[in-house]
């Protein structure tokens, strides 16, 4: 009997190994999170773009562990804001800060403003040990409420309203999320390939 393949999601995030791992169940993978590891070095994501953070977060993760990873990069693009926070979403009101001070930072920004767009974008970079990489992308575009609403998810959630379904990101059930969210979209594009994902990956492991 084969041993399932190991794919490492490259994240301390419970919230988001979660979400990964409801999303890739029953395929023949054994999906850990690096809190099933000892302590590894922080990568320092100081790329321009999801998808350069992704790749670095990916790339570094299979190197320093031996096996495939899988890193998503994603944040909160504001269109009354020029398209911050960004990159800069985990980051927005310091390193140390809660996601709800990120949110009240948010709401603050955005006083008096009456272009609430916004848009949630995620890029997943599956990478192996010796560089190579597979990207997927997903956004979701929604607007940002007046104040936090729901208890649910993590990050922005309370503060991103779903117009089709009425409510925020905070408001909805994991699966609800899940079938809308960004991340959900990018996680469905590999899903729907992961047999294609299994070989790459089988052809690229040394």
């Amino acid at each position: 009997m084969n041993q399932p393949k190991i794919l490492i999601i490259a994240t301390r995030n419970q919230g988001k190994a979660a979400e990964i791992n409801e999303l890739l169940a029953g395929f023949p993978i054994s999906i850990k999170s690096l809190n099933d590891f000892g302590p590894i070095p922080e990568v320092e994501e100081d790329g321009e773009s999801f998808d350069e953070n992704a790749y670095k977060k990916a790339s570094f993760t299979a190197r320093i562990l031996g096996y495939p990873a899988l890193a998503d990069d994603s944040g909160l693009v504001v269109d009354a804001l020029d398209g911050a926070p960004g990159v800069y979403s985990a980051r927005f009101a310091g390193p140390q800060a809660t996601d709800t001070e990120r949110c009240q930072k948010l709401l603050q920004q955005m006083h008096g403003q009456s272009n609430r767009k916004a848009a949630f974008e995620c890029v997943l970079s599956i990478a192996v040990p010796t560089g190579p990489a597979l990207t997927y992308e997903g956004r979701c575009e929604g607007v940002l409420t007046d104040s936090p609403r729901g208890v649910n998810g993590f990050g922005y959630d309370p503060i991103f309203y779903y117009a089709p379904m009425q409510k925020t990101f905070a408001e909805m059930t994991r699966q609800e999320k899940s079938k809308v969210s960004h991340r959900g979209k990018a996680l469905r594009q590999v899903r729907d390939e992961f047999d294609k994902v299994m070989q790459w990956i089988e052809i690229h492991m040394p």
